[in-house]
């Protein structure tokens, strides 16, 4: 890696090749922006382009496209609604549609028609940890909410989600208000 990293996203692409992005290079420092493409067949790292917000604490989600979306995070100490895409072809980042609320710690699970569903997550001292869900159209690079029966019974972060082979998903675990 070019510097050290936590707090950042490591996605395997169907080449093999996974773009690091983001993260905190120390205990007391700001996020990051850079990111590194990992080869594994000659076992070395390259820089890509730089995100275009320094963020940690986001989701790295693959896309059938091959682009990889990358969605929320902390940006400043505090949540953030942006988004932006990777792409593979350019090895660039660039903005994408912004998310409906501001997330960190949240989760982004691939749907079998290709959209991502983004759950839960961390939102900032004013709004907190939420229970809404939304979802990333890559066709039209654009988020919206989930309809008014499609919500967490209790706001998380930190937790998973894991698609299953019926389409739902399951979440588990995380924190909530008031722990």
């Amino acid at each position: 890696l070019s510097t050290p990293r936590h707090y950042h996203t490591a996605t395997r692409r169907a080449d093999g090749r996974v773009p690091v992005a983001g993260g905190l290079s120390g205990p007391s420092s700001g996020s990051l922006a850079s990111a590194d493409i990992y080869d594994p067949f000659a076992r070395t790292f390259s820089a890509a382009g730089p995100m275009s917000v320094a963020r940690s604490r986001h989701t790295a989600t693959l896309l059938p496209s091959g682009r990889v979306l990358i969605t929320g995070g902390s940006v400043s100490g505090f949540g953030t609604t942006s988004a932006e895409l990777y792409d593979p072809a350019t090895n660039t980042f660039a903005p994408t549609g912004s998310m409906i609320r501001d997330r960190v710690d949240h989760t982004a699970t691939l749907l079998p028609d290709g959209r991502v569903l983004i759950i839960g997550g961390w939102s900032n001292a004013v709004s907190g940890i939420t229970y809404s869900i939304e979802f990333y159209d890559p066709a039209s690079g654009t988020f919206s909410l989930g309809a008014q029966h499609q919500f967490l019974l209790t706001n998380r972060e930190g937790h998973t989600a894991t698609l299953l082979p019926n389409g739902e998903v399951l979440v588990t675990g995380g924190l909530t208000s008031g722990i």
